[in-house]
């Protein structure tokens, strides 16, 4: 008896665990995605003065219908040439000064407040407030 409930929770645990893989990653033409993540600039800011956002890419892509170039881009001659399959990168990669702004590019810190509020706002829905995105840390 002991031994076959140790057997099927072992079954319900792998069934669990593989499900869990399917719910939080996400096949795009530009790779695998996880599908809630904590966007953290530490290695860019240094201490954080707020809290880590955590982004869920499903909910903004599949459930709000966020198109891939909303949010990913690469601009040559002040057009986006992004197109889904095209390489992601992190947001730091090209918005590398912290806080200044560096010529006509956004600083991070901009780059990433202006491109998810203004989208909020536009949208009439999400949080636009800094305690709405940065909770407190508990």
């Amino acid at each position: 008896m002991k031994k076959s409930l140790i057997a099927v929770l072992a079954v319900v645990a792998v069934v669990a665990f593989a499900l869990a893989g399917v719910a939080y990653a996400a096949k795009t033409k530009s790779g695998e995605v996880a599908d809630v993540m904590k966007i953290d600039n530490t290695k860019t800011f240094g201490t954080l003065t707020k809290s880590p956002v955590t982004f869920s890419h499903t909910k903004h892509n599949v459930d709000y219908k966020v198109k891939c170039e909303r949010c990913h881009h690469v601009f040559k001659d002040k057009k986006n040439t992004w197109k889904e399959g095209d390489k992601v990168q992190k947001c730091a990669a090209c918005h590398t000064s912290p806080k200044e702004n560096a010529g006509e590019m956004l600083s991070l810190y901009n780059a990433m407040h202006k491109d998810c509020r203004d989208c909020h706002k536009e949208q009439k829905k999400g949080p636009t407030k800094c305690d709405e995105c940065h909770p407190k840390n508990k």
